[in-house]
Order: structure tokens, then C-alpha cells, then sequence
């Protein structure tokens, strides 16, 4: 349930190529296979998320590494959180100065690296060695934040305006793949280290280098075919500030970008609690094992990619606001039903649902913000973007962790309380025109 960020028309060695790249759905100048790479990005960073952050190395650390203490998910979600909320802090200066100086591609380089040697750094961690695990979970999930931004200020670049819905969606559903191949690469190798009688501290470990490894070597497309298309601007010292900071004077003119950030704020609060405690969620609440867990969030990732590839190609048609509002519904009706699971079959519903409305609801922001975004300022209002969702990770997650703690351990009051948030995302989206938004991002 990760990403949880393409139907093959093609097979190649790094991955599978989107079809119906089309001239009138790229711009001038982009040809298929450089957006075939943009989109391998979402293939690479998603192992990450489902391996680390949904299914296994999040339980795992509940479990095994803190040992099932009480405050073990609270600590989890806080790790996440100051991860977060360096993003928070970090993300609109970094878009600002990515957009003066041409640096896109180079800041992702670095952001991959480090998401990377993070990740293999996880395996380090054994029972006990809580500080140092959560300071390669804040390492690399800060690392991953940065370059999903990153990598998402290059879509109106990639696709003509029409068509932000449909390339975005591409990218997520190949996304969903990459978490795939990384989760099943993962099962494959625990099932066979189980079967030579390996306990968790000896495989788990093995899985964070698979999935660091797979992270590395799916990328290189990008890196290889993706290419920087503006040019640097010559500015002064501190200008990523003043860029910023202008942004936030002249609000008023994009007032639709701005209440759909708030938007974002409350909505993917919900989301990214289900992302971060999906797996201890389906351990603790519902008694899942962690091979159950794996098997639930592999069918997820299918679910997902078919929501975000299908959803695509409709939000342009039926229109960004309203696309958005129909996954809010359907995030709604999941957290009732998962909060009133009392068995396994309600519950792999509740979860499929959620993978739908999550590649539909993922793919379907970041092209609002595309078309939301003007012209020279799209590494900016990305950042923007990522500083909402980054807000939302620390509000959610903290959420659910503080509602277990309080509640000495009650997992349904948790996601039934950050279900709320939901409610608030819909109310906020009402307000939102699409339409005199774009006026805006072309009037500059």
C-alpha cells in the first residue's frame, strides 16, 4: 500500500514501457522513451515505500527492534514525522533553487543516493538497535521525500496540459509495479531463508539491501535519459528565499493552488497514515502474520497501479476537482469498513479499496498541481506540494501513533480518528476551481 508510486505494452531490462506516449500527449521535443524514464523513477522509489515504510521494516521495528514496547508506534510515526518535517522545511527553498540554477536532475541524484544508503543502512539495525534505526529511517525517508518532489517538478515539462492526468498516472502505475518487483523480490527471499529456519533479525536485514540495490539500479534510466530543460537564471544570494517568500506575498493570485494545498494538508493526512501503519495495523488489529502482510500488500500495489493508470486517463476527461472528490468518497467508505473489520475478508476489501483510491488519489494531485503550477516555477510549487504533503505526513501518522498511546493500544479507535481527515479534504476541495486556478498559473 506504499505509493501503496502501466499496462506493458513492452518488455525491457529496467522495466516496461508506457504506450499511447503520444506526440499530442508529450510536449514538443519530449519523445516516449524520456518519458518512459521519468516515469522508471516512480518504478525505483517505490520499493522503498512498500518495503520500508508499508510491509515489512515498519512491523518490524514494532516488533523486533523496540521490542513491542508500548510507545514502539509512537515512535515509529515521530521518526517518520521529523523526517517530514525536515521536508517541510527544506522542500520549497530546494524547488526555488532547482528552478534558478537548472539543478533538478542534480538534487535528484543526491536525494537518490542518500534514500539508498540509507536504506541498506537499515540493515544494521537488529533488536534493540532503536537510535539507530530511526536515524536511517529519518535519513532515508527525508532522502525519498526530497527526490519524489523532485522528480514530480518535471511532469509539465513531460506532458502537454490535457494530458497531466494521464502521464501522471502512468508514472504512478508503473510505480506500483517497482513496489511489486521489490516486495516480491523480498517474499521470494524470505520464504526460502524461513525455509533454512532464519529468524526475522537474519533476513529482514537482507531484505533492506534487495530493496536498496533494486532502488539503485532502477533509477539509472532517469539519469540517463531524463533531461533538464530550463536554463539557469542569474540571481543573487538567498534568492530560493525571496522566490519563496514572493510566492507567499502574491497568495492571492493562485488562492485555488492555495486551498487545495490546505486541502492536501488534511486529505493526505489520511493517506499517509494508511501508507505508514498499514502493516502494524494488520498485525496488531486484525492478527495478520507477517507473511499475511506481505501477500495483502502485493495484491494492494496491483489494485493501486490499476486505479492510477484507469483514473488517469479519466480525471482528464471528468476534470481534476471532481476526480479528487470521488477517491475521497471512497477513502471514507474504506476507514468505516476497516474500522469494522471483525474478520480477514472485510478487512482484504477494505485494503483493496484503499490501493484503488490511492493510485487514483496520488496520481490525480500531482497533476492538479501541474496545472495549477506557472510557467518557470514548477521545482517551486512542487516543493509547495511537497511541503503540504510533508505537513500531512507529520499531522497523520502522529495522529494515529498519539490515539494508540492514549488509548493503550485501541488500532481501531486510531484509524477511525484520522479517518476524520478525509471529511475535512472533501469540505476544503469544494472550494476549489480548477479552471480560474490555470487563469492564473498563465497569467504568471
Amino acid at each position: 500500500m506504499a505509493r501503496m508510486s502501466a499496462t506493458p505494452s513492452s518488455s525491457t531490462e529496467s522495466g516496461v514501457k508506457p504506450r499511447q506516449l503520444t506526440g499530442q500527449t508529450l510536449r514538443p521535443g519530449v519523445r516516449p522513451r524520456e518519458a518512459w524514464a521519468w516515469a522508471m523513477y516512480d518504478f525505483a522509489n517505490s520499493g522503498y515505500t512498500t518495503v520500508v515504510i508499508t510491509a515489512v521494516f515498519n512491523a518490524w521495528f514494532v516488533s523486533g527492534i523496540a521490542g513491542g514496547a508500548p510507545w514502539a508506534t509512537f515512535a515509529w510515526t515521530a521518526a517518520l514525522s521529523l523526517s517530514y518535517a525536515l521536508i517541510l522545511l527544506s522542500a520549497p527553498l530546494l524547488g526555488a533553487w532547482a528552478d534558478t540554477h537548472a539543478g533538478k536532475k542534480r538534487a535528484l541524484a543526491w536525494s537518490t543516493l542518500g534514500c539508498v544508503l540509507g536504506t541498506a543502512g537499515l540493515a544494521l539495525a537488529g533488536p534493540g538497535a532503536v537510535a539507530l534505526a530511526l536515524v536511517f529511517v529519518v535519513l532515508s525517508n527525508f532522502c525519498f521525500g526530497s527526490g519524489e518532489n523532485l522528480i514530480a517538478a518535471f511532469l509539465p515539462e513531460i506532458a502537454e496540459p490535457d494530458s497531466l492526468g494521464k502521464v501522471s498516472g502512468w508514472g504512478w502505475g508503473l510505480g506500483y509495479v517497482g513496489g511489486l518487483v521489490s516486495l516480491g523480490a523480498c517474499l521470494a527471499y524470505i520464504t526460502w531463508a524461513k525455509a533454512q529456519g532464519e529468524s526475522a533479525a537474519q533476513f529482514i536485514p537482507v531484505c533492506m539491501l534487495i530493496t536498496a540495490g533494486l532502488f539503485a539500479l532502477a533509477s539509472l534510466p532517469t539519469f540517463a535519459l531524463l533531461r533538464e530543460r530550463v536554463t539557469p537564471q542569474p540571481v543573487a544570494a538567498g534568492s530560493a528565499w525571496s522566490r519563496v517568500l514572493d510566492t507567499l506575498r502574491r497568495a492571492k493570485r493562485y488562492r485555488d493552488m492555495r486551498r487545495f494545498m490546505l486541502c492536501i494538508v488534511f486529505y493526505q493526512a489520511g493517506i499517509q497514515a494508511v501508507i505508514a501503519l498499514a502493516a502494524i495495523y494488520a498485525e496488531q488489529a486484525m492478527g495478520f502474520s507477517t507473511a499475511d502482510t506481505i501477500q495483502l500488500i502485493f495484491l494492494v500495489n496491483i489494485t493501486a497501479a490499476l486505479g492510477a493508470v484507469a483514473f488517469g486517463r479519466w480525471q482528464d476527461r471528468i476534470g481534476h476537482v471532481r476526480a479528487i472528490a470521488l477517491t475521497l468518497v471512497g477513502w471514507i467508505v474504506m476507514v468505516l469498513l476497516a474500522w469494522s473489520a471483525q474478520g480477514p475478508m472485510p478487512f482484504w476489501i477494505a485494503a483493496n479499496l484503499a490501493g484503488l483510491c490511492l493510485g487514483a488519489s496520488q496520481s490525480a494531485a500531482r497533476a492538479l498541481v501541474g496545472w495549477l503550477a506557472p510557467e518557470h516555477r514548477h521545482g517551486e510549487f512542487f516543493g509547495l506540494w511537497g511541503l503540504a504533503v510533508k505537513l500531512s505526513s507529520i499531522l497523520g501518522p502522529l495522529t494515529y501513533g498519539a490515539v494508540t498511546w492514549l488509548s493503550g493500544g485501541d488500532h481501531r479507535l486510531a484509524i477511525l480518528a484520522t479517518g476524520s481527515y478525509f471529511v475535512i479534504g472533501l469540505v476544503l476541495l469544494a472550494g476549489v476551481d480548477a479552471e480560474r486556478g490555470r487563469r492564473a498559473a498563465l497569467e504568471g
